[in-house]
């Protein structure tokens, strides 16, 4: 029971950081909008570490399937993984048309996942 204890927690923890760097985004973006450029470096700066959390969080999404045999963890956070990529080269290309919603689909997707990694504890499937 406490490796599935250990694997819950570090879901959430990883997701919950992930949630965290994201909520900086837009916030960064509407620096730079408002005329501060060092704004577009933070905004830049946070999609590397948005990006990397999302890949972490992957790969203990995968570690939650495998352990507990709960494959939902994983393919939610794969959609926001996807997503978070799409996105990351749309703003490097500068295609605002597509980074700029994209952006709002993506932190409501983590936003409710991390509220069902919180509300629902995972527990291991018997095989």
């Amino acid at each position: 029971m406490e490796r599935i204890g250990k694997t819950n927690w570090a879901l959430r923890v990883v997701a919950g950081a992930h949630l965290v760097a994201l909520a900086g985004q837009p916030v960064f973006a509407g620096v730079y909008l408002s005329g501060d450029y060092d704004g577009l470096r933070l905004h830049a700066t946070g999609a590397d570490v948005v990006t990397s959390l999302g890949y972490a969080q992957l790969v203990v999404a995968i570690v939650v399937w495998v352990r507990l045999r709960r494959a939902w963890p994983f393919l939610a956070t794969t959609a926001v993984a996807v997503a978070e990529t799409v996105q990351y080269f749309a703003g490097l290309d500068g295609a605002l048309w597509l980074h700029l919603p994209l952006g709002v689909l993506t932190v409501a997707g983590l936003v409710v996942l991390v509220v069902a990694v919180w509300r629902r504890p995972l527990e291991a499937v018997d095989a």
